[in-house]
């Protein structure tokens, strides 16, 4: 049967490929090489083969052409966008820190008004306080005054009704004028003083009246001191606390803490302050010792954000390329938690510390490379890795805005960057909530 079958598919082959002789002829000898159908099948087939291969190829590699060419337009696209895109965000950062050095020279020219105003609200109190001792004194000698207007009054009329009563006396004792003539300088010194007293009465009066004015227009002065002081502190101190509680930081807390920390007093100054004698505080009073607190609080709200992490840890133009929060590992591709945020920038980029506090480590950490940690007031802890270098030691105490480190890539990463990461109580929270806080105050 398998004889049958091949014989006709020879026949068939013999009829479409007849048995071909390729003769090779030499000078003394001739041969030749038989091709059978067979044998030329296979060659057809396998010539076929190759021009369909090279067909194919020709038209992957057209292909490839054609979309690589695509791919390189595209990527140029997504490049440009993104450039223009870092752009946009550098130009917005620009004009963040523009507001915040703006912002800065408020707050400073504030803090100067609010000390100019005060030195001149302590003159206006001296002043008033001359004033009212003045007008003590005058009040006292016009009180005097006019008890002698008085007694001179009343000695004049007595002697007025003894001079009445002894009418006669007198007339017949015209033979007497040695009395007559004493008792006429008596009444004439007594008119004398009388008028005197008169007219001091009426001076003292009329300086009373100045007096009153004056320290009428002392107070109108006082109050605007005290209402533009009242608006500067409010001013100063709503965007301070108002950053606090952005931050999740209770405020309470935070100025009971500063102000144990900063409770030392000594001499040759002494505090200021208000004597009442013992009798209610005035309303004046009561706003200056309000202001006095109010500016307490300011300063201690000054010295506890130079504690807290607000500022930012790199200056230089850079790429927020990570935040906080679970991502995709860029090493093993899996799901993991991110406990900072990533700034890429070039290398050796100067690295600071974000607030004061003292640095507790400073050396080589696994996974973090070069690593900067610092511990800062209210349980917080700031991190610093993947540096090429560190510029700070262990036990150093550093304040915010020092050069702490360089930017690199050391230990596990994939390119130059610094990971900054914050911990309140040893448990990672997100950096950018005190950075972000603090972009319209500092």
């Amino acid at each position: 049967m398998r004889t049958r079958l091949a014989i006709r598919i020879h026949a068939l082959l013999e009829k479409h490929l007849p048995e071909r002789r390729v003769f090779l002829k030499s000078d003394s000898d001739t041969r030749f090489i038989r091709l059978r159908s067979e044998t030329q099948l296979v060659a057809v087939a396998g010539v076929a083969t190759m021009v369909a291969w090279t067909i194919v190829a020709t038209a992957i590699l057209l292909m490839d052409s054609i979309g690589s060419g695509n791919f390189r337009e595209q990527a140029r696209r997504d490049q440009a966008t993104y450039q223009e895109r870092l752009n946009v965000l550098s130009r917005e950062r620009d004009a963040r820190a523009e507001e915040a050095l703006a912002a800065q020279a408020r707050f400073n020219a504030a803090l100067e008004q609010i000390s100019a105003m005060q030195s001149e609200l302590l003159k206006s109190e001296n002043r008033r306080r001359e004033l009212e001792t003045g007008i003590e004194v005058i009040q006292t000698t016009l009180r005097a005054t006019m008890k002698q207007r008085e007694d001179a009054r009343a000695l004049l009329a007595r002697l007025e009704q003894d001079t009445g009563e002894d009418a006669a006396a007198i007339e017949t004792a015209a033979s007497a004028p040695v009395q007559m003539t004493f008792m006429t300088e008596a009444l004439l010194r007594t008119a004398q003083e009388r008028d005197a007293i008169q007219a001091d009465a009426k001076t003292a009066l009329d300086q009373r009246d100045e007096l009153e004015l004056e320290i009428q227009l002392m107070r109108e002065r006082s109050d605007q001191i005290f209402r533009q002081l009242e608006e500067a502190m409010a001013i100063s101190v709503e965007p301070l606390d108002k950053m606090f509680r952005q931050a999740g930081m209770p405020t309470d807390r935070i100025i009971e803490e500063v102000r144990r920390g900063y409770s030392g007093v000594g001499g040759p100054l002494t505090p200021l302050s208000f004597s009442t004698r013992g009798e209610e505080p005035s309303p004046d009073e009561i706003r200056a010792n309000n202001l006095l607190q109010q500016m307490d609080q300011l300063n201690l709200y000054r010295i506890a954000a130079e504690k807290a992490p607000f500022a930012n840890p790199v200056k230089a133009a850079v790429r927020h390329t990570s935040g906080y929060g679970y991502r995709r590992d860029p090493k093993t591709g899996g799901r993991r938690m991110h406990n900072g945020s990533d700034f890429a920038g070039a290398h050796g980029t100067d690295i600071f510390a974000t607030a004061d506090g003292v640095v507790t480590h400073a050396g080589w950490q696994s996974g973090f490379g070069r690593l900067v940690k610092i511990k800062h007031a209210f349980g917080i802890e700031t991190l610093y890795a993947h540096n090429t270098s560190i510029r700070v030691k262990v036990g150093q105490r550093v304040s915010r805005g020092d050069h702490i480190a360089d930017m690199g890539s050391t230990g596990r990463s994939t390119g130059t960057h610094l990971h900054y990461e914050v911990h309140v109580n040893g448990t990672p929270v997100n950096p950018m909530t005190y950075i972000k806080a603090a972009k319209n105050v500092f």
